[in-house]
């Protein structure tokens, strides 16, 4: 081969790669040769607009991500580059989707989570191709018509966002496969959802429904059905109708009655129920064959059913692997525990169980095991079957000792008889029983103490509402000790200035997004009421000043408004007067007046002049509110959803002297 050859091979390869990798050295070994670069990586560059250089690639590019910038806005240059099949840039600062995305005819994947976009155009109707789009976490609030003409769309993210309802027509998506609507504020769902014969996974945790849709049932194909932190009390019977669901949460709610036909869902693997309001289970619950989670703590259960385990083939749950019944009101297990056999967690902490059933030595693939805080005065001997244990946690209980069998838990690895605990695994020693004679194990931490009823006091007992408040303003006060008590002898003549820097609550999601809610109808209500006064009386009134804040204001330049308004005032009401009254008091001929004294700076929030009209009052008001903002209310950004810290007003401050033996303290 001729040395040609070889080098037309080894540019070949060299292309091959290029078509992988992006950013690499453009090919110079032949004439004419154009370079083929398919993916760009521009993640976490800090970059604060789209490099220019892709643009270059408009013809091959095929991927282009740009994950974690600060980018504010997309270039008209970007969407031609219509080979552009995945576009991934979240985590940016984007505020809007331009409308030229429609030219992107050929994108199978859009990435736009986690920025600050309030709504999709219409015209996204012409990315035909577009199979998933991932646009979770941003101030969305509703879905436009066109979107539902995306067809092949496979999967949909929208978790975390302003959703109150869907497209009536959104049923029109029938190849969708994944739909996560997470974190919302959805009520319902639309009729149309029943056309979604491929849908296998559902996601409405956190949303704001009170019944299950009754349109779930006909989906015939879901596998995974998220229904967590809802208001739901019933489970209607229509569940089970749901043949091929493999896990369902429906953990957080209000659920006070489980219907028996749940047995229905004969393919579940997963079922959480966890922080509901259950008494009891259905016997029917021990149908689910194919059952390996079970989840039932934090509800009010008095019993367990039977069926739960069972000899006969066509009841009880034998593939059970998980099973959390802690924090409930449970006496005592069913003895058919013992036919759990690939059981290897169990927890049943926090309830009244005074003993164990000697069944429960059959469970031997168990591996963790958690009985803190019941009321066991003693174990079965059938616990030493259990060979597998690693770890067993019997701390709050009554025990006296433990059984001898103990000895032939060779794989313990932690043995929990306390809370404050040192170690893991504290040496047993043997002992014969005063009253059997029998052989037990025991140390120094038997008899085991039951804690006192006092430590048990509810929340309504011990609440102290006056204690809590007083607790609560400590907690929002932020105080800071400036000087010593050496700097305090050598400073007393000085005055001291006390400062309140106050500390407000950080907001939860769910709290900024009810924020954001209210701004909007409020800013809503301004336009309108805006509209009207426009068309009838004028809006200044004669006479006054208008009242304009401009918002920030530095703490330097606040103080000095609040001395100039306060010297104007003094001027208006008692003549002119020198300026050197206003300064704080540091003069000799001033120090009697100033020893051991304090001054504290109260801020007070202006209390504007209210005008006859109460119409102009609110527009006037939301004026200012939408100035603050920035814009319309469709401009609202994620940033402007924190709360607004309160300003120093340009009032005069108020001056409070106190005497040598006071002190004025706020902490």
């Amino acid at each position: 081969m001729d040395n040609y050859s070889t080098i037309q091979l080894q540019c070949l390869e060299m292309t091959t790669k290029r078509k992988l990798i992006g950013r690499l050295v453009p090919c110079r070994c032949f004439r004419g040769e154009e370079e083929v670069i398919s993916v760009l990586d521009y993640s976490h560059c800090s970059l604060q607009q789209v490099p220019k250089e892709i643009f270059s690639f408009e013809r091959t590019l095929e991927e282009l991500y740009l994950d974690a910038n600060q980018i504010e806005e997309l270039p008209k240059q970007l969407f031609n580059c219509q080979a552009l099949r995945k576009l991934s840039m979240p985590d940016n600062d984007l505020s809007s989707l331009p409308t030229t995305i429609a030219s992107l005819v050929n994108l199978k994947e859009l990435d736009i989570s986690k920025n600050g976009i309030q709504e999709f155009p219409d015209n996204i109707k012409c990315c035909k191709c577009l199979s998933v789009v991932e646009a979770s976490v941003n101030p969305i609030s509703k879905l436009p018509d066109g979107f539902t003409q995306l067809l092949n769309l496979t999967q949909l993210f929208l978790n975390d966002a302003f959703l109150e309802y869907l497209p009536a027509n959104f049923g029109r998506l029938s190849k969708l496969r994944i739909l996560e609507l997470r974190e919302n504020h959805l009520k319902t769902m639309p009729k149309s959802i029943h056309r979604l014969a491929q849908l296998e996974r559902l996601d409405l945790g956190s949303n704001e429904f009170t019944e299950l849709p009754e349109v779930l049932e006909q989906i015939h194909n879901l596998k995974e059905l998220w229904m967590d932190n809802n208001s739901l009390q019933t489970i209607p019977g229509s569940i089970g109708k749901l043949r091929q669901l493999r896990y369902l949460d429906l953990a957080k709610n209000r659920i006070e009655t489980l219907d028996s036909d749940i047995s229905g869902c004969e393919s579940l693997e997963d079922l959480l129920l966890s922080s509901n309001m259950l008494q009891q289970l259905p016997d029917s619950i021990g149908m689910l064959k194919k059952l390996t989670t079970l989840k039932v703590d934090d509800n009010q259960l008095t019993s367990l059913p039977n069926t739960i385990g069972s000899g006969r083939t066509k009841l009880g749950l034998s593939l059970l692997e998980e099973f959390d019944c802690s924090c409930n009101e449970l006496e005592c297990l069913p003895p058919t525990i013992g036919y759990l056999h690939n059981l290897r967690t169990f927890a049943a902490d926090e309830n009244f169980l005074s003993e164990l059933p000697r069944e429960i030595g059959s469970c031997k693939n168990i591996t963790v095991m958690s009985l803190r805080s019941n009321k066991l005065e003693f174990l079965p001997d059938e616990i030493g079957q259990m060979t597998k244990l690693r770890v067993l946690n019997l701390s709050d209980n009554r025990l006296k000792n433990l059984p001898f069998t103990f000895t032939k838990l060779k794989d313990l690895a932690a043995l929990w008889l306390s809370d404050n605990q040192s170690k893991a695994l504290i040496p047993l020693q043997t002992e014969a029983h005063p009253e059997t004679k029998q052989r037990v194990l025991t140390n120094y931490m038997f008899p085991q103490q039951p804690r006192h009823d006092e430590d048990y006091q509810s929340d309504t007992d011990s609440f102290n509402p006056t204690l809590w408040e007083e607790q609560r303003q400590q907690r929002m006060t932020v105080a800071f000790e400036f000087e010593d008590k050496k700097e305090d002898e050598d400073n007393s003549g000085k005055v001291k200035v006390e400062i309140n820097l106050k500390r407000y609550p950080t907001p939860y999601p769910e709290d900024l997004k009810n924020m954001v809610k209210s701004v909007q109808n409020l800013v809503g209500k301004a336009s309108h009421a805006t509209e009207k006064c426009s068309s009838g009386t004028n809006m200044e009134l004669p006479g006054k000043e208008k009242f304009e804040p401009q918002w920030p204001i530095a703490a330097k330049e606040a103080a000095e408004r609040e001395a100039k308004d306060f010297s104007q005032g003094q001027m208006t009401e008692q003549g002119p007067m020198h300026n050197s009254a206003m300064e704080i008091p540091k003069r000799k001929e001033k120090e009697e007046l100033t020893e051991s004294s304090e001054i504290s700076l109260h801020r007070v929030v202006p209390k504007l002049p209210q005008p006859e009209n109460s119409a102009l009052s609110v527009t006037s008001s939301c004026f200012c509110l939408i100035d603050s903002l920035g814009g319309s209310p469709n401009d609202i950004r994620i940033s402007d959803m924190r709360p607004t810290l309160v300003e120093p007003p340009m009032y005069k401050p108020k001056v409070v002297l106190m005497g040598k033996d006071k002190k004025r303290v706020d902490r």
